[in-house]
């Protein structure tokens, strides 16, 4: 993975901007001819521009100061040139305006694909990655980052470019209308490029700290406000609040320190400009004086020089939304940069029709190095038939359903589906067809028909005969728009019950070979659970299932039944032949019978 130099724990390298700006440079190329047309305008508005003070010089010549010519002459001299100077503000005018517009409509199109691209590499990437990353980091990513990116492509780049001409371009006038004025105005010109470069160094590190420390707040808000309700439960309101209050400070600070950074350089730069133009002042009125320089000379002159340090008197501002955006980039393109472990094969094998046979065969796997969650599992799924897994907290129930999924890939041993090692198969008919029922469901703002059919094209009688299966078409008749009820934000809510039942419906639309249910009825009361033990009943026939819970009731119906412990398979049998060798499964069912009773 190639680093740009942002790091979100503190830590910066090296960095050559070239690298980076061609990188960013590679977003606008879809947009290269609006890009070209911006730089005609801005060729076009460089010279009107720098045609005012030209006509400035010929209007205080050729009229105001032109004595020895008849007054009505001078008028009508004065008139023309004063025409031709109001005709070229109207040009600048209507091609800035254009070039605005455009300039826009750059920025929005090159941030629209930026921010569709980011977002299609994060769906791509592993469950891992987004584990080990805060929620609140992406969210920065996906906007205030991109914002800021937006921001410089809208005002910095071709105005940036509009500088150069113009600077370039008063340089050369400078130098051929007095080259003495010219090589004293020259000397200030290293100084100013010092400056910058000083200012450069500071701004570059301060902007870095500011964004990093922006992204600390974004991700601590966003995990306090999805886990609101756990804070309020163990009453850690007020250390949430001082938490927070320490990183709104430390962000306090290091904005303040930026913007003192910004403050001094503006002013220092204006102070340069004025220093210049009072010794071109003292100089060229020196020269009047002796009749070497003519009035309107010296005054064009100075129009340059205000020209000439417009930009540098802008850079400063220019600057820190450069430097901003370019934090932003460092950190856009280390996460487009982050490669997904889980990798489909070149060539991957598609199943016509899964039956959902799957084998785990001497499967290992660490979250961590040297800690294994699974250990030599071996177990068999044939196609049609229930297995149920139970097993204490921890001890690798789930993780054998997340490497089913391939959201991990096995440290050793190999996972077969219908006889393909699912590592060679395409991962959306692999995903597609197995479907799994979770205890926490998540719902979809929207109508529960879309939160049913997921934007797959079910037919609505075909949704109507999943109701009826599930036992939810008594629950849709209640609803005052049926199935095109809102629900979620915005809409109704569900019980734990109901939102089971929906996905339970959500899975058989999918029409999976094979179903898991990873402590499917663990939160639902006792009469939840008896209706959805008759829906369970009905899915289960036809399909091979997989059946993780905590609760022994549901898993009675099991063909077969694995008992986990510390990562391995302590024992596995039917029901009966479990209770039978009274081993860890029958006190479980012991304990179970306790709590019930």
């Amino acid at each position: 993975m190639i680093n740009y130099g942002y790091i979100e724990k503190n830590q910066l390298n090296k960095l050559t901007d070239f690298h980076l700006w061609r990188r960013i440079f590679t977003f606008i190329r879809p947009q290269l001819a609006l890009l070209i047309i911006t730089i005609i305008l801005s060729l076009c508005i460089t010279a009107a521009t720098l045609a005012l003070p030209h006509v400035l010089q010929l209007a205080i010549d050729n009229s105001i100061t032109a004595a020895h010519l008849a007054v009505s002459q001078r008028l009508s001299l004065l008139t023309r040139d004063a025409c031709w100077y109001g005709l070229l503000v109207i040009v600048v005018f209507a091609l800035s305006f254009i070039q605005i517009l455009l300039l826009q409509k750059l920025g929005q199109e090159v941030m629209h694909n930026l921010r569709q691209g980011l977002f299609r590499h994060l769906l791509d990437l592993d469950l891992s990655f987004f584990s080990s990353t805060p929620t609140g980091q992406l969210v920065t990513r996906l906007t205030n980052d991109i914002n800021n990116m937006n921001e410089m492509f809208t005002s910095v780049i071709v105005t940036l470019f509009n500088d150069i001409l113009r600077i370039t371009g008063i340089l050369i006038i400078l130098l051929w209308m007095n080259l003495p004025l010219a090589l004293i105005m020259s000397c200030f010109l290293p100084i100013a490029i010092g400056m910058t470069l000083f200012f450069s160094k500071l701004a570059r590190e301060a902007f870095r700290r500011v964004r990093s420390q922006l992204a600390k707040m974004n991700s601590y808000l966003s995990e306090t406000l999805a886990n609101i309700e756990i804070l309020q439960i163990f009453n850690k309101e007020r250390h949430s609040l001082l938490f927070y209050g320490k990183l709104t400070k430390e962000y306090l600070h290091r904005t303040l320190y930026q913007i003192k950074l910004f403050g001094f350089f503006m002013p220092l730069t204006e102070l340069l400009s004025s220093t210049a133009i009072a010794i071109i002042l003292w100089y060229g009125g020196g020269q009047i004086l002796q009749q070497h320089l003519s009035l309107g000379e010296l005054v064009a002159f100075l129009t340059y020089m205000r020209l000439f340090f417009q930009p540098l008197r802008e850079g400063a501002q220019k600057y820190s939304i450069v430097q901003s955006a370019m934090a932003s980039a460092e950190r856009i393109f280390e996460l487009l940069d982050t490669s997904a472990t889980i990798i489909e094969r070149t060539a991957p094998v598609s199943l016509p029709a899964p039956k959902g046979e799957i084998l785990f065969r001497e499967i290992s796997f660490c979250y961590q190095p040297g800690e294994k969650v699974l250990n030599k599992i071996n177990l068999h799924i044939p196609a049609g038939k229930t297995v149920a897994i139970v097993g204490a907290t921890g001890s690798g129930k789930s993780t054998l359903v997340n490497l089913l999924l391939r959201f991990h890939d096995p440290d050793e041993g190999s996972i077969n589906f219908d006889g393909i090692d699912i590592k060679n198969m395409k991962l959306h008919q692999l995903r597609g067809s197995i479907g799994v029922i979770l205890q926490d469901i998540f719902i979809l703002q929207g109508s529960l028909l879309a939160n049913i059919v997921l934007d797959r094209t079910t037919t609505r009688t075909e949704i109507e005969k999943i109701l009826k299966e599930t036992r939810m078409d008594r629950f849709v008749n209640k609803l005052p728009q049926g199935l095109d009820t809102i629900i979620g934000d915005g809409g109704i809510s569900l019980s734990t019950g109901e939102k089971q039942l929906l996905a339970f419906a959500r899975v058989l639309c999918q029409k999976p070979a094979v179903l898991i249910l990873d402590e499917a009825t663990a939160a639902i009361d006792t009469e939840s659970e008896n209706i959805l033990e008759e829906v369970i009943a009905k899915s289960f026939a036809g399909r091979s299932s997989l059946v993780i819970a905590h609760r022994l009731s549901t898993i009675r119906r099991a063909d077969h039944i694995i008992v986990m412990a510390n990562g391995e398979i302590v024992e596995q049998g039917s029901h009966s032949s479990l209770l039978t060798a009274d081993g860890q499964y029958a006190q479980m069912i012991k304990m179970d019978m306790k709590r019930e009773h």
